[in-house]
């Protein structure tokens, strides 16, 4: 898991050869003016989806983790508490393969306050439960091929 603002993602660039287009993506979109919905940057490689995140307790949002894709969660209009547990902390269950996750039962071992301007990155080995917010918030998820 990543936490970081969104000015310092290149220098993450390295760890996928998609993060460059992630990065190329942040640097030519007002992402705070951009209207919701799901586009395609790369066909089943990498996807932006513009959101509305409900109000969520901890104990609504599940805690989940991904075997092929990478998250990168970044609240646009409000403050968001995200999980984390690492999944080697995790009970077995069970595996949805045509949606790519895992869900488990119970809270996060511990809480992270996102703040617009900064992005959580999850790996397939970072348990995570987000959008915990009190108000309804604009986010961008951005799903990333693991490769």
């Amino acid at each position: 898991m990543v936490v970081d603002t969104l000015e310092n993602f290149e220098k993450y660039a390295s760890l996928n050869p998609l993060f460059a287009d992630v990065a190329a993506f942040f640097k030519t979109t007002d992402l705070n003016a951009h209207e919701l919905g799901k586009m395609t940057l790369k066909e089943n490689e990498l996807t932006v989806n513009f959101t509305l995140a409900k109000p969520k307790t901890k104990e609504e949002a599940k805690l989940e983790t991904h075997n092929d894709f990478i998250d990168i969660q970044i609240p646009l209009s409000g403050v968001e508490l995200m999980g984390y547990t690492p999944r080697t902390d995790l009970p077995e269950e069970e595996y949805d393969t045509a949606k790519d996750r895992t869900f488990y039962k119970g809270l996060a071992q511990d809480y992270l306050t996102i703040k617009p301007g900064m992005f959580a990155l999850f790996f397939p080995q970072d348990g995570h439960a987000p959008g915990v917010t009190p108000d309804e918030i604009k986010k961008l998820i951005v799903k990333v091929r693991v490769k």
